[in-house]
């Protein structure tokens, strides 16, 4: 049977309703075989650099949240890399890695998410997650509101307005991601916040699989957890782009990871037609958001 091709992505107000009532959604084959191809070989490159020491934007296990020891790469191993759009990159792979961030496909995905348009957009992360050398697991959380916030201000934090989209774009079958359904919604249950950290089974919590070129797109305050077998290959590319006018909290939790120290070296002018417009236009409202010294960390361990 031939692999998939790409397919056309769902009508905008399906994926915002699936976004809004679960607190993810999953476009399935949203890049075709060739994209992938690209993709993996412009993968392949970055994570073996990292795993041997010689990219120091990584994330080490065991450790959760920023900022991670560096130094433990290749002692400890990486279960992620981070700044793929980093001037630094190896210029054929971070040409890829922009053409799959500004390229229409996410673009469109994004803008339909978020209800927007085009000029509306900011530049923030783009990373990679990949399997580390030891089963790791990361322990249940929201990104962005703490474990020890009282249930009347954690509900008072998730009735935000959305500002942003997050994603998942793996380029080989991933089943890491581990959420529960609906819980971007509510404050976390009794069961929730005395359960154990690393807790699997926790209740209505379901994995939300994916197969090489699929994109899920989720709340960054889901209730969820990433779960990592050493066994499987892992290159899944991890992504947000914001709005503009986005709050404190939001700025906090791009800049912590260092992304204003090189924003502005980015140059954007070898990708292909708008695309390059567009990179250059959101690389500014990034810019405008300060380069984020002293702001803390959204999380601690």
């Amino acid at each position: 049977m031939p692999p998939p091709q790409s397919t056309p992505l769902p009508p905008p107000e399906q994926l915002r309703a699936a976004l809004a009532r679960d607190g993810f959604v999953r476009i399935p084959h949203a890049f075709s075989p060739e994209d992938l191809a690209r993709f993996r070989t412009a993968a392949q490159h970055a994570a073996a650099r990292a795993r041997a020491g010689q990219w120091p934007f990584v994330r080490t296990v065991p450790k959760q949240f920023p900022p991670w020891p560096v130094s433990e790469a290749t002692t400890e191993g990486i279960w992620g890399m981070q700044h793929l759009l980093h001037p630094s990159m190896a210029d054929e792979d971070r040409r890829v890695f922009a053409e799959s961030y500004f390229g229409d496909t996410m673009v469109a995905a994004v803008t339909a998410l978020l209800d927007c348009k085009r000029g509306d957009l900011v530049m923030e992360l783009y990373n990679m997650l990949v399997c580390p050398p030891k089963d790791f697991a990361l322990r249940w959380h929201r990104d962005d509101i703490g474990p020890d916030v009282p249930p009347d201000i954690e509900l008072e934090r998730l009735q935000e307005p959305m500002m942003h989209a997050q994603w998942n774009l793996a380029l080989y079958p991933d089943s890491s991601l581990v959420v529960v359904p609906g819980s971007h919604r509510r404050s976390r249950t009794e069961k929730e916040r005395n359960a154990d950290p690393f807790e699997d089974n926790m209740p209505g919590q379901m994995t939300a699989c994916m197969e090489p070129g699929d994109i899920v797109f989720y709340n960054n305050n889901i209730l969820h957890r990433g779960v990592y077998d050493r066994k499987s290959e892992r290159m899944t590319l991890h992504g947000t782009m914001g709005l503009q006018g986005a709050d404190p909290a939001r700025s906090r939790n791009i800049l912590q990871h260092g992304i204003g120290d090189w924003a502005g070296e980015c140059d954007f002018s070898d990708l292909p037609g708008e695309m390059a417009t567009l990179g250059r236009e959101m690389q500014g409202r990034l810019i405008g958001m300060g380069r984020g010294k002293d702001v803390g960390f959204s999380q601690q361990e």
